[in-house]
């Protein structure tokens, strides 16, 4: 497998369930990402000097390492934060037939 068609999970935090919404339907759409799980969570967090706590969503993101860079620069053009949380950590191993449909869910040609 090219480094390219790697399987990764993206996550980013939202502020809102709507901007979670819009942020998950333009990556599918644009066929940046096969899948987008929404969770809400709570945050703790130091930000220009201060510990908060904040209600967001959180964003699981399905997609291959070589989308990664054009998925990052739609979140950043989507996105409300001036410091948007956009980080991926591999998938090492998983079910066969499911990464197929990533990979199918993502190209260009399906």
């Amino acid at each position: 497998m090219a480094a390219d068609e790697r399987y990764v999970l993206a996550m980013v935090t939202v502020p809102t369930e709507e901007l979670g919404a819009l942020i998950a339907w333009q990556l599918v759409s644009d066929k940046l990402a096969a899948c987008v799980s929404r969770f809400k969570i709570s945050s703790t967090y130091k930000w220009a000097g201060e510990i908060r706590r904040e209600d967001e969503e959180l964003l699981l993101i399905k997609t291959t390492l070589g989308l990664f860079e054009r998925l990052k620069e739609k979140v950043i053009e989507l996105h409300s934060y001036e410091v948007p949380e956009i980080i991926v950590l591999p998938i090492i191993a998983g079910h066969r037939p499911y990464l197929d449909w990533i990979t199918e869910s993502v190209s260009r040609e399906g």
